[in-house]
């Protein structure tokens, strides 16, 4: 069957869906968190800030900060055989350790 849109969002019922447990309000930590040059982060795309939401292919992918761009990160992203930079807001950004 064939998609009627090729929005930007197309195909995201399920995969941007949050659970009951994450509805409401975003957490003031998650958006004043502070990342530096080459830290590791995990993109999760918050569907409730629509500023700064990377495409749906970047969902669950970790990458290294570049550098800071206004509110904004500069995100490389390895995908296949290249490196993808995205601009993401740290609303969708959560940092991994190690």
């Amino acid at each position: 069957m064939v998609r009627s849109s090729s929005g930007y969002r197309a195909g995201t019922r399920h995969l941007m869906k949050k659970g009951h447990r994450e509805s409401g309000k975003i957490g003031l930590s998650r958006v004043l968190h502070g990342y530096r040059v080459n830290d590791k982060v995990c993109i999760t795309i918050d569907s409730a800030v629509h500023k700064g939401m990377p495409h749906r292919r970047f969902q669950g992918k970790v990458g290294v900060i570049r550098m800071k761009r206004g509110r904004s990160y500069l995100v490389d992203v390895p995908i296949g055989n290249s490196t993808k930079s995205v601009l993401v807001r740290p609303e969708h950004l959560k940092s991994v350790g190690g």
